[in-house]
């Protein structure tokens, strides 16, 4: 059966079957449904990208400060533009203190469990976070699962829409594939929050950890692995499409599990450190 025969079959609303099942059956890679970028006007597309290079410089900026410094480049923009294109490039300002208001009700928070926490083997922790993807005529968002003692890229998926239960899909493949880490840490993302997300965890007994609001640097090996796929991979191409896109970034992972050498590893690839100790 052609593939997109194969994509066309899936029903997202089946509550029996869930996508990735469905997705399995078909033998079809779940982000393939995912494939078909988000569309912006020319000049936001622009602005987004700026956005997020600009991330890695000053990430403190929120967004009168952004709007002004936009406006310095020449862009006529307003704060409320800003304000949507910061939230569709999820940029998450890191506060010098953290802030101590505008808490979600609705969403339970869990502490941080990593300071002073000495990760000594591989699937103690992991972490995961979602980053946005610039392309030539759209953009797409991606997330990836690390385990923060090798470094090491457990799952990534791309999608269109930043949803919890893409997310949670995500969190489950990576499971069935890896086995259940001791810990696990996020940001407050609603995608985090949400009980769809948190029930992966609880029904697999995995102490859950999320990072302080506005403390972006609570989860800095995941922050450090966006600036290393951006700079190293996505900002050097200009994909045209969610295909091409996959498949570079595929290319990309594999080789920063498998060939990359971390400094921090004393120059041993992820892959390496990972399987050194495995039973």
């Amino acid at each position: 059966m052609p593939l997109q025969e194969r994509r066309e079959r899936i029903n997202k609303v089946d509550k029996t079957l869930n996508i990735s099942k469905q997705c399995e059956l078909l033998s079809i890679h779940r982000s393939g449904l995912y494939y078909k970028p988000n569309a912006e006007k020319e000049e936001n597309l622009q602005i987004m990208e700026l956005l997020d290079k600009q991330y890695f410089e000053t990430p403190f900026y929120g967004v009168l400060r952004l709007t002004a410094h936009f406006q310095n480049l020449g862009f006529q923009i307003n704060v409320k533009r800003m304000r949507r294109l910061m939230k569709v490039v999820n940029w998450k300002t890191i506060f010098r203190e953290p802030k101590t208001s505008i808490i979600n009700k609705l969403h339970k928070k869990y502490p941080y469990l990593l300071k002073d926490l000495k990760i000594e083997k591989q699937n103690q922790v992991w972490a995961t976070d979602i980053t946005y993807i610039p392309m030539r005529k759209g953009f797409m968002y991606l997330i990836a699962i690390i385990d923060l003692y090798s470094r090491k890229v457990l799952n990534w998926s791309l999608s269109n829409t930043m949803s919890a239960d893409w997310c949670a899909e995500v969190l489950e493949e990576t499971i069935k594939n890896h086995g259940c880490p001791e810990i696990f840490n996020t940001d407050q993302g609603s995608q985090f929050t949400s009980d769809v997300f948190i029930n992966v965890l609880k029904s697999n007994e995995i102490k859950i950890s999320m990072d302080g609001k506005g403390r972006a640097l609570d989860n800095i090996f995941i922050e450090r692995l966006w600036k290393s796929v951006k700079y190293e991979h996505v900002y050097l191409y200009v994909y045209e499409d969610g295909i091409s896109l996959y498949k570079g970034l595929e290319k990309y992972f594999t080789f920063y599990n498998e060939e990359r050498l971390h400094q921090s590893l004393n120059y041993k690839t992820p892959n390496k450190v990972y399987y050194q100790n495995v039973a």
